[in-house]
């Protein structure tokens, strides 16, 4: 298993913010509810778990607490970080596509549609949101990288 590659995830953005778009020129405002500030700030309290996640392993990982025992990082937890980090960034492409869709159609509309108008923000902060989620799963990610092996320095006692 490998790193999530932006270019896959920015694929998933495009296509998740040209169906939301399309649903949002043929269906909003009649069949979409209100969007409010809450709707999107679920995500962002994931975003910041799964960052902070991400930093408990760096520096676990920096400090080669690696392995067995009490307050060591078993490397199976690191693979199943990996995991998180990847569902996370997966989870938070299409969502912020889906939000990003939804403001360019509605964004337009915001001087004609009293609608558009209340749901702006509500839109911003979960595009905001999803795109923190996705950006805390690439770090989360990074973060389980194993630290790079230093140089093999030529022994210089030799001489």
């Amino acid at each position: 298993m490998g790193p999530t590659r932006k270019r896959d995830l920015a694929a998933g953005v495009a296509v998740a913010a040209v169906v939301a778009y399309l649903a949002a020129l043929f269906a909003y405002p009649r069949l979409f509810p209100p969007i409010t500030l809450w709707s999107g700030l679920s995500l962002l309290g994931i975003a910041v778990a799964v960052a902070a996640w991400g930093v408990n392993v760096r520096a676990k990982i920096r400090d080669g607490q690696i392995g067995d025992g009490p307050g060591r990082l078993h490397p199976l937890a690191v693979a199943r970080s990996v995991v998180i980090g990847k569902a996370s960034a997966w989870v938070g492409a299409p969502v912020f596509g889906w939000w990003t869709g939804i403001f360019v159609q509605i964004a337009p509309q915001r001087g004609a549609l009293r609608a558009a108008t209340e749901d702006t923000a509500g839109v911003v902060v979960a595009a905001v949101s999803a795109l923190a989620l996705m950006v805390a799963g690439l770090w989360l990610q990074h973060c389980c990288r194993s630290p790079q092996e230093p140089p093999d320095e030529p022994d210089d006692d030799l001489d």
